[in-house]
Formats: C-alpha cells, structure tokens, sequence
C-alpha cells in the first residue's frame, strides 16, 4: 500500500514537471524554436575545411514559369557552413557584379528559382569607406542568396565632416527602408563586418531582438562585454518600433550600443544570441581609414538611458534627405543628419 501510494505520487510529480516543461516550450515560440538550432546547422563545424563563398549557387537557375514556382524549401539546399574569407585582394564593382546576375538594380534580389519565405532588409551605416563596401559586397550578396532569402541592401551615408552618427543613420534607414516594404527583418550590419558561416542565417527571432556577430575574431570569437549589441543585429519592425529605434544622440564614441541594451530591456525584451559556432565573423582592418571609429571599446555612458529612450529615438528623428540613388549592388541614402552642437 505505501509503495504504491509512492508510485503515485512519482507519476504526479512526473506529469507536473513534463507540463511545465511544455508550457514553457510554447511560451518560448513552440517545439520548431526552441529546436531550431538543431534543425538548421550541425552541431559541430569544421572551421578548418571553409568553402567558397559562391559554391553551388549556379544550381540556382531562373524558373520557366514564373507562375508555377514553388516556395523555397525551408532548408536551403546549398548551405555548406563555413566560409573562406580574405582581404587581401580588393574585388572590382565589376567583378562583383558579374558574379552576382541574378542581383537587380537597387541592391535587390529575389531567388530566380522559387519564392522566398523571408524578406530582409540589409542597413549599413557608411561615410567613405570604399574598401569596406567593396569586401563586404562580395560576401554578402552570395552568402545571402545562398539562404534563398528576398533581400535588398541600403546604404546610410552620412554627408559632412562631423562626427558620425551610426545609431541615427540606422534610424534614417529604416524610415526608408520601410517605404518600400513591409520587410519581415531590419538586419543593421557594420561595414567593416563579414560573416564567416552561411548557417547564420539573417532572419529575425520572431519574439526578441537578435544579436547576431556573438563571435568576432578580433576578440579571440568571444563577446567584448555581457551586454554588446553592436556590430549585427536583427530587429522584427515591431521590435525596432517597440524599443523607440535607437538613440539619435550619440556621435562618434560607439557608445550606442549599451544604450541599444538597455532599450530593449526596458521595452520589456531581451537579447537572443546567435550560438557563438555559428555567430562568426571576420573583422576588416585598415589602418590608413581613420575616418572610421572603434566601436569595440566600451566608453563611458553620458546618457540616462532609462529617462531619455522614449523622447531620443524614432519619434524623435530628424534629418534632411540629399538623394536616393539605387546602384546596381545597392541603394545609396544620403542623408544630412546635422551635427554634435559644439560643448555639448
């Protein structure tokens, strides 16, 4: 009698555990988030034994019948993993354009040969950084064909000789961005950023804002600090909106992205990571272009983001739009975004 009434009580317990367990599966996104990972790339990779970046995607050939298309299957079958990646030759606009025919005028792609699942817009904050853009072009445009997404890539340039202002660019981009639009994901990109593994792919987290460059070689494939928001990240529109953009009022110190944190955790979400065996990236590093500031230092915070995000952010923006020129492997946005006002 006692055994049994043990035996009972085991199994209740058992069946309260495994409904909670349950509960917490579907809260978190259902059984396909929580095993996602599992399902989209091998658990170990093999960074020794990278592939070429434009590997396979000849088998991506236009569809007779636009009509008949089917959607893109779930897994692209094309994905390999790791990537090898190099700066030491600069590629030519023109080769880049060759090896990429399926990219239209604008920056824009769509798979020739089926109808994608995501849409991503691609914004990088720029001011005269031509070797960067052009490396990043390279990698980019095949690593994000090779996911079978609908992308285009925009660039925020910022005109003048003030300090530039990577947070408020990226606010300006999406304001554009979304004109043309209703993308399912903002991927906001550093310039100076490539990823190093086709597995990471640029999608959104559907419930928070998705940190994705979680390992960057200049910092041994480790984050510089807990809280580091910057250098790829992937917002929902509605993640972007919920958190008011980002801070319009940092200028040149980097210090944006403890802000950026702190917002999202005051919007009442959290920072998802992309695993760090697959948040890979590769840094660019040109000494001689000393217009570009060091995002990676953590400098010390001027602002109280807790009273100021809901008053410096979106709904606060201001800027005064020069031109919008789609080139054949982008979309410019010059913008004039004012300036830091002097002893401030």
């Amino acid at each position: 009698m006692f055994l049994s009434r043990m035996e009972n009580h085991c199994f209740l317990l058992f069946v309260f555990v495994f409904q909670a367990i349950f509960i917490l599966i579907l809260y978190r996104g259902g059984p396909s988030h929580v095993f996602r990972g599992f399902l989209e790339s091998p658990q170990v990779v093999d960074y020794s034994k990278p592939h070429d970046v434009y590997t396979n995607l000849s088998l991506f050939t236009r569809a007779p019948h636009e009509d008949a298309m089917p959607y893109c299957s779930a897994r692209s079958p094309v994905l390999v993993g790791p990537l090898t990646i190099t700066f030491r030759v600069l590629p030519s606009e023109r080769m880049i354009i060759k090896r990429n025919p399926f990219v239209q005028s604008g920056g824009h792609y769509e798979p020739p040969h089926c109808f994608p699942r995501y849409k991503s817009a691609i914004l990088v904050a720029y001011r005269n950084q031509e070797k960067y853009l052009r490396h990043l072009l390279y990698y980019i445009h095949p690593f994000l064909q090779r996911q079978q997404l609908s992308y285009t890539i925009y660039l925020i340039q910022q005109v003048g000789t003030g300090s530039f202002n990577r947070a408020k660019l990226l606010n300006v981009g999406v304001r554009e961005a979304m004109k043309d639009e209703e993308w399912d994901c903002l991927v906001l990109h550093d310039i100076d950023l490539v990823p190093e593994n086709d597995y990471n792919l640029y999608i959104c987290d559907e419930y928070y804002p998705k940190h994705m460059a979680s390992a960057i070689d200049k910092f041994q494939y480790t984050l510089p600090y807990k809280s580091f928001f910057g250098g790829v990240s992937a917002l929902t529109p509605e993640h972007y909106m919920k958190m008011n953009g980002f801070p319009n009022t940092y200028w040149g110190d980097g210090g944006e992205n403890d802000d950026i944190a702190t917002r999202i955790q005051l919007a009442g979400m959290k920072i998802v990571r992309t695993s760090p065996h697959l948040g890979r990236y590769r840094v660019m590093d040109y000494n001689e272009e000393t217009e570009i500031q060091d995002p990676w230092r953590r400098p010390p915070s001027q602002h109280n983001t807790r009273k100021t995000w809901k008053a410096d952010g979106m709904n606060t923006l201001q800027f005064r739009l020069l031109s919008r020129t789609k080139h054949p492997l982008y979309t410019k946005i010059t913008v004039d975004i004012g300036y830091l006002p002097p002893f401030s």
